[in-house]
């Protein structure tokens, strides 16, 4: 069975941050490959900060096309927006039922996760690998997950923190705002 590692964003713009730790993921994980899946409308975010979704999927791909393991997925883009984490693994499942697919998301997110529609399936359903951000370094978002509940589910399949993943300090919002945009 095939290791995928489901990487999901708006990637507006595209950065070394996002590669770079893509490129790390791939490196140091039991992951076969790592598919860098662009939303075309995260439920999270304003639609109309977004360039066109096809812009934004040209990048990812130029921006990975050198990085063995790493592709670029618009596996979103088919279906109903706007696109759930639940529902796209979902989706995900039903397509490619040989392969095991682990969630990578930010510590910001885990500390959130039960505001997630359908938490508890992705949960029970689905490793998730999380990465550290340089804010919550003392853990505080963690605690918060723990604290709220997010790990009360039936079952868990595997929560891993890539501790050791290096630091990026750069976000897709300070690039738009250096560029005088939302």
């Amino acid at each position: 069975m095939q290791r995928i590692g489901i990487y999901g964003g708006s990637f507006n713009p595209v950065h070394f941050g996002h590669v770079g730790l893509a490129k790390w993921v791939i490196q140091n994980t039991d992951l076969d490959e790592l598919w860098l899946l662009v939303s075309p409308n995260n439920p999270l975010k304003e639609a109309d900060i977004l360039a066109p979704e096809e812009e934004r999927l040209a990048a990812v791909r130029e921006a990975i096309k050198d990085i063995p393991g790493l592709k670029a997925s618009d596996f979103e883009f088919a279906l109903p927006r706007p696109s759930y984490t639940a529902n796209t693994l979902r989706e995900l499942q039903k397509a490619y039922p040989d392969y095991e697919f682990t969630l990578i998301i930010g510590e910001d997110n885990i500390a959130i996760f039960d505001r997630w529609r359908e938490y508890e399936y992705i949960l029970e359903n689905f490793r998730i690998f999380v990465y550290p951000r340089r804010e919550s370094l003392s853990g505080e978002a963690g605690l918060s997950a723990k604290r709220s509940g997010v790990f009360q589910a039936k079952s868990v399949k595997e929560i891993r923190y890539l501790s050791e993943a290096p630091f990026f300090d750069i976000s897709s919002t300070s690039i738009r705002r250096s560029q005088g945009r939302k």
